[in-house]
Order: C-alpha cells, then structure tokens, then sequence
C-alpha cells in the first residue's frame, strides 16, 4: 500500500493516497464539489439505503451540506473526503469519520460511490485507506460503521475492511424517504488491535 500522507488531527486535515485513490476534503466554494455531493446523496441507490436528517435537494442545500460538514471539521467532531482516481482527480465519492468522541477514541464511519464508479472496488479501497488513518494518525480505538438490514454489499465491504459483525441495532437508522419510520441496522466494528485485513483490494462485489 502507498503510504498515507496526513497531518495532526489538531491541524489542516489530510490528504490521504493510496489504493490509487486520492482522498481530500471537501470544499464548499467549489462549484464542481457542490455539484458531485449534490448528484451523490440524490442518487437513488444512494436514497435507498440513507435517509439524511436534512435532505439535500438543490445545489444551495447541497452547499449548505458541504458548509455544515467543513464546520464539523473545524470542530473536531468530523472529517469528510471527497474520493477521487488518483491519476485523472476524476470524483468517486465520498466517505467520512464521522461522530468523533477524542475522549473515547470512538467514530463512525460512512461512505458513498457515484453511480459510474461502482463495481471498481472504490468503497473498499477507501474504507481500508481511512480506516488505517483513523486508528494510527487519527488516534482513534474503535471505528464503527453500520447499514440497513438487507444490504448485502456493505456487509461484504465491511467485513473485507476488517470491521467485524457485531449484531442487529433494533429501528435503529430512518426507514427509506422517512423521517417517522425506522428500520433495523447492522453494526460493524474495527479496532487498532485488531490484524490488519489483507491487502491490496480483490474483489469484484458492486459497491454502494
């Protein structure tokens, strides 16, 4: 794996390269990240699997999305990447460490692939990229990261990243397009003790 270039969490957050990825944050002043995190989280794969708090439906929700995320990085309680090919920049998707708790080196993790790039492994390779980050650079002890029952790919992805099955979260995550409804999660874990996963990536599992 290449090595990844990052900086103390306490400072400029980091690029990260590796797994022919290059993972930077997001920039709400770009007129090209508005649109990318806009055509993400509408996405109907995407929707059916995520229901955000706040639905990002235009390009002025989109930006004001990106400007809360950079926020919470300014804060502390975040980080979020935009996932890019490391040779053209050409934008993949996104994944985050997210609900960071320093005090008990505790995250979530999530992540997203643009309809175009699915099939090509990049939610694995940005999953093993950042999660190798967040449990050395980033200092944390446990990343977590959970699903919708009934998503098969992410469990595949999860467990290939090294983030074992730890059980059933009870309406636990919003029911698809609703804000009154809830539907059972899968949750996942990784800690910095446990073996690194094997590497590099295989596989051919379509990624969400």
């Amino acid at each position: 794996m290449a090595p990844i270039r990052a900086q103390s969490p306490t400072g400029p957050h980091p690029d990260l390269h590796g797994h022919g990825l290059r993972l930077r944050p997001w920039d709400a002043g770009s007129g090209a990240d508005v649109d990318t995190w806009l055509r993400g989280l509408r996405d109907p794969e995407f929707r059916r699997w995520n229901t955000p708090l706040r639905l990002v439906t235009d390009r002025a929700s989109a930006r004001e999305s990106l400007l809360a995320r950079a926020q919470s990085a300014l804060e502390g309680t975040s980080v979020s990447f935009r996932v890019a090919d490391a040779r053209s920049d050409a934008p993949l998707g996104h994944i985050g460490v997210n609900e960071i708790k320093y005090h008990l080196k505790v995250a979530r993790v999530g992540y997203w692939v643009l309809p175009e790039a699915r099939g090509q492994g990049v939610a694995t390779r940005s999953l093993l990229l950042t999660a190798r980050w967040a449990l050395t650079e980033l200092g944390l002890h446990r990343l977590e990261l959970d699903h919708a029952v009934g998503h098969e790919a992410s469990c595949r992805i999860a467990e290939r990243c090294g983030f074992s099955y730890e059980g059933t979260l009870r309406g636990a995550i919003f029911e698809e397009g609703r804000h009154d409804a809830f539907r059972d999660a899968h949750l996942h874990a990784r800690l910095a003790t446990d073996p690194e996963p094997p590497d590099p990536w295989g596989g051919q599992d379509a990624d969400m």
